[in-house]
């Protein structure tokens, strides 16, 4: 069984495309828990609607994740925030790597879609992550592994999703990949309030760079980031899109920039 654990504050408005989209996997060896934080909309009717099994829990990603893994009742756990879409055969693709002994958590590589202009830029910028190890994160673990590993770092919010599988990567543990996408929904996309969020992400940056200083340069450079150069082809096949992005980059760099500042002096 596939355990999806599925973290939510007010998603109403984006959980019920998650949840159908999970109904019509190829794959029905699997269970839903959702742990909510104190949602004020419809989001844990909606999920006990679809069959989930809702708790709640705070205060952020990490700790819920982490409290969700517990509740599980499958051998494995997949990671899903509610503003993301599955392909069909994504449960099914993951359920056939499984049953290789050699690969105990993978990647399941990302689209963004959305409403306007900035989505696409967003879309087209995650388009340079495809494949790139320092940039894709792991979602989907062998439970037995995600417990020796004590889950994710609960003082971290935002960079978590990078930390456990580098954590696990750096003690030999193999993370395989498969071919279906995770869609993943950016609205009507504002690079403001992806500057905000990027603030509050970036004041725990400090903490994730002390424990993997390596990825300052590649994931901490949010705008000269080496996958832009090496693919510096498709930065000029779409030139519309790539003046997007970067002013785009330039306004979140700047919210992560601010965070890391603030964070830096909070943290002393």
């Amino acid at each position: 069984m596939i355990s999806c654990i599925i973290t939510t504050r007010n998603e109403a408005k984006t959980l019920p495309d998650l949840l159908v989209s999970l109904n019509k996997q190829t794959y029905t060896d699997f269970e839903v828990v959702l742990v909510d934080n104190n949602s004020s909309d419809q989001t844990k009717e909606i999920a006990k609607k679809f069959g989930a099994r809702v708790f709640n829990k705070g205060p952020e990603r990490s700790v819920q994740r982490n409290f969700g893994a517990a509740k599980t009742k499958g051998e494995y756990i997949l990671i899903l925030d509610a503003d993301m879409v599955l392909e069909s055969e994504v449960l099914s693709q993951l359920a056939g790597l499984s049953k290789n002994n050699d690969i105990s958590a993978a990647v399941i590589p990302e689209k963004s879609f959305g409403e306007g202009y900035w989505a696409r830029c967003k879309a087209y910028e995650r388009e340079f992550y495809l494949g790139e190890d320092s940039i894709e994160a792991a979602r989907f673990f062998d439970k037995k592994i995600f417990n020796r590993f004590k889950g994710y770092d609960t003082s971290l919010t935002g960079p978590e999703d990078y930390e456990l599988p580098l954590r696990m990567r750096k003690a030999g543990i193999k993370i395989g990949r498969i071919k279906g996408f995770i869609l993943h929904n950016e609205k009507k996309f504002s690079p403001l309030k992806s500057a905000k969020k990027k603030f509050y992400y970036a004041s725990n940056a400090r903490a994730y760079l002390k424990k993997h200083p390596e990825m300052t340069f590649s994931q901490g450079n949010l705008l000269f980031r080496p996958v832009f150069f090496r693919k510096w082809k498709k930065l000029v096949s779409q030139p519309i899109l790539a003046v997007g992005m970067f002013l785009m980059r330039i306004i979140e760099a700047t919210g992560a920039l601010l965070g890391f500042m603030a964070g830096f002096f909070r943290q002393g």
